[in-house]
């Protein structure tokens, strides 16, 4: 007698193997996108910071030449 397999379990087994792949493809696809929306994430905090970071030293710029001006007047010390 010969161990043969059916049609039934044939696409059985075929129909597993595709939902196991897609299924593996989802979840890196996904990996690939975390990590995506991660980086960006990161980038877009890094360039806010820098943002930030300017703003700051033109104030203080500003503040400093408002401070030069002033005691550069006639009125000053």
């Amino acid at each position: 007698m010969s161990d043969r397999i059916s049609k039934s379990e044939i696409g059985k087994d075929a129909v597993q193997a595709t939902v196991e792949a897609a299924a593996s493809t989802v979840g890196e696809v996904a990996r690939i996108v975390t990590r995506a929306v991660q980086d960006v994430a990161s980038a877009v905090g890094g360039f806010a910071s820098e943002v930030y970071e300017i703003r700051d030293a033109s104030r203080k710029a500003a503040e400093d030449q408002a401070d030069d001006d002033a005691s550069e007047s006639p009125d000053g010390p």
